[in-house]
């Protein structure tokens, strides 16, 4: 799990990037494109790395490791490294021990040496990674091709993960969204049990099957429908926040508000990060007429906010 975790994360990251740009370079070869992105990436690392130490230019930790980010978040192995370090040492930014053990691992993954060796030193890697890691919303493509990713799979999940992909638009989702939380939740199984009774391709318990107008929570398009429905309220609840909503998917939303954000359960982290990480996007549309705002989670923006105006 955490080495698919890695390839995932390591290659999506140069991934977003190549795809936000698919419509403009369609002609272009794809190993051409991959290599203007690869050397875009070690200009940025290289630059970085005259800001880290003054060499010809002022010395400047803090701007070195927004270059080193952006190095990163492009595939640059010796940029995750060193931002890794920066972390690691409280060097222009604050130290954070569990991004600097994620960069590292991931820089490790991609063959850095030094990295390897660091890795020994910095325990189990988590997915934590710098906000400048996530790929900014205008980068990722509204339209997702899945028929690559649906192709691959077995004849019954290719089923499942077609149906899913057509329904979700009409719910105002995200095929990419509704097919990770579907992946996450049953891996496309419209028979999956769980042992806390949650059904079928979107595991959903008896109460949410019941609050949606599920009649039949193992009959796969039913089923479907319920949990589709379920998101474009979590969505609306926590204004298009996808960390929240997916953990209210998996933890409830009343968890998600007693403890104002993603509750502290390892499942529901780990889930968070999965979502994420497929999606490579933290905010979603939504639909705000299908329900109020949690007053719990607005409030704490609106604080939040004010904190950073004042």
């Amino acid at each position: 799990m955490i080495a698919w975790r890695l390839r995932w994360v390591a290659y999506s990251l140069v991934g977003t990037a190549v795809c936000a740009l698919a419509p403009v370079v369609k002609a272009a070869d794809a190993t051409e494109v991959a290599a203007a992105f690869a050397q875009q990436a070690r200009y940025l690392a290289n630059q970085a790395l005259s800001y880290e130490h003054g060499e010809g230019v002022r010395r400047d930790p803090e701007h070195a490791a927004v270059l080193y980010c952006e190095s990163a978040r492009l595939g640059d192995p010796e940029a995750m490294y060193a931002l890794g370090w920066m972390y690691a040492n409280a060097r222009g930014v604050g130290r954070n021990d569990e991004f600097a053990g994620t960069l590292f691992a991931m820089a490790a993954f991609l063959g850095n040496a030094h990295a390897e060796r660091m890795v020994r030193y910095t325990g189990d890697y988590t997915g934590a990674v710098p906000d400048c890691l996530h790929p900014p919303p205008g980068t990722v493509l509204e339209e997702w091709p899945a028929d690559e990713l649906i192709a691959a799979m077995s004849g019954d999940r290719q089923r499942i993960a077609r149906l899913l992909v057509e329904l979700a638009p009409r719910y105002g989702i995200r095929p990419r969204l509704a097919l990770a939380i579907a992946l996450a939740e049953s891996n496309l199984n419209p028979v999956a049990l769980s042992p806390k009774n949650a059904m079928g391709v979107m595991q959903l318990i008896p109460a949410t099957a019941v609050r949606f107008n599920v009649r039949n929570p193992l009959e796969a398009e039913d089923n479907i429908k319920g949990g589709l429905a379920y998101l474009r309220w979590l969505l609306a609840y926590f204004e298009g926040d996808i960390a929240l909503a997916a953990a209210g998917y998996n933890a409830g939303e009343g968890a998600v508000e007693r403890f104002r954000g993603v509750p502290p359960y390892r499942e529901t982290r780990l889930y968070v990060e999965r979502i994420l990480a497929f999606v490579r996007n933290p905010q979603h549309p939504y639909d705000g007429s299908v329900v109020a705002p949690s007053r719990t989670i607005s409030g704490l923006r609106v604080a939040a906010t004010k904190e950073q105006d004042s």
